[in-house]
């Protein structure tokens, strides 16, 4: 049972996760990902979670430059990593005590503001001892590794978080300058040398005619997804995706509790800018595809971004590692799809063998082929 608590401002209710309480025992209910709904680690009472999918509320991108008005409450606080930097977003009676993207102990409260407030997430639909066994897949299935990692690695404390996205919405007006190019064939006569002798050669060649041509393209890009991370582990993040945008739900506190939430690095204005990046991608993409020739090129492009609105997500990532000969190995299981991706050490004589098989294949093809 979720209380609620009236906010002394009259703007509205104010949800307090700490007090995610079991009807039954009194006890600090957890969401499960087996259930869909919070489950009290003490009694077992399960209490269902109610899940609604009509959060289409678009916040104004430059009105939140001036300054966010859907913070996150006052019940949140801010811990920092001091080893890698990243931020997690706790209720204020939760303690960090390390930190689940690089393992470090070295965690302080900060004064730092929670931010924008998540309007939509993902939910955990792999459970903890799902996702450990999905990474013992995974792990046995690495050949390059060596043969005693699979019995001699030692795996971490595995953590459940909320990695911060943003999407954009924006209504783009483009003018634009190309240069198309028809081709044309000629025939010329050249000369050449075979065996000591000269001779006339015709052939068609191809030429190519350029025109200069100008227009518009009018396009509304919905939802447009940027990661809003740059914590340590980005770069395995982006190997877990794609994530099935179509499974979320709207925000509530209940999806977090027994689990972290990152707060995101990468600011809204940022954020944008990445968008508009990948929005100016499509754009050129548009362009080739509405323009019609042998060859497109793009001079230039004149982009006017109107109506640019945006949510702040969270999606669900499983996150450890583990030790092998004395060194720490990353690796991070996607919480909806149960996709693995990770680091892993490499042995040097596989490697060697495998490339000393293909060089002796390569050799013997060579050899067929040259008639011994």
């Amino acid at each position: 049972m979720t209380n609620i608590e009236k906010d002394s401002t009259e703007n509205g209710f104010v949800e307090k996760t700490e007090v995610n309480q079991c009807a039954s025992c009194g006890g600090n209910a957890l969401y499960d990902p087996a259930t869909k709904g919070l489950k009290c680690p003490f009694c077992g009472t399960e209490t269902t979670i109610e899940t609604t999918q009509h959060n289409t509320t678009e916040h104004d991108f430059l009105e939140a430059l001036e300054g966010p008005s859907h913070s996150w409450t006052e019940e949140k606080r801010v811990f920092k990593c001091e080893n890698c930097g990243a931020e997690t977003v706790l209720d204020k009676d939760k303690i960090a005590d390390f930190c689940a993207f690089c393992g470090s102990s070295h965690i302080a409260v900060t004064n730092h503001d929670a931010g924008i407030q998540p309007a939509l997430l993902i939910p955990f639909h792999v459970a903890k001892e799902e996702a450990v066994q999905k990474f013992k897949l995974w792990i046995r299935k690495r050949y390059f590794a060596p043969n005693k990692l699979k019995h001699d690695y030692e795996l971490q404390k595995i953590s459940g978080a909320y990695i911060p996205y943003w999407t954009f919405d924006a209504q783009t007006h483009s003018a634009y300058i190309v240069k198309i190019g028809t081709y044309y064939y000629v025939t010329e006569t050249r000369t050449v040398h075979r065996d000591g002798k000269t001779e006339q050669v015709t052939e068609q060649v191809r030429k190519i005619r350029w025109r200069t041509q100008s227009g518009t393209y009018q396009k509304f890009y919905d939802d447009v997804l940027v990661k809003a991370s740059k914590n340590v582990a980005s770069t395995l993040i982006d190997k877990v995706e794609p994530f099935q945008l179509n499974h979320l739900v709207d925000y509530r506190m209940e999806y977090l509790s027994g689990f972290l939430a990152e707060r995101y690095s990468i600011p809204l204005k940022d954020g944008w800018t990445d968008a508009k990046d990948i929005i100016d991608n499509r754009i050129r993409n548009g362009i080739f595809q509405k323009e019609i020739g042998d060859e497109v090129r793009i001079v230039s492009v004149d982009t006017n971004y109107d109506a640019i609105t945006f949510k702040h997500l969270l999606l669900p990532i499983w996150v450890s590692s583990f030790q092998f000969n004395n060194k720490v190995y990353r690796f991070l299981v996607n919480g909806q799809t149960g996709k693995v991706s990770g680091q892993a050490p490499i042995s040097i004589w596989k490697v060697s063998i495998l490339s000393a098989i293909i060089l002796f294949i390569i050799g013997i093809i060579y050899l067929f082929q040259e008639g011994f």
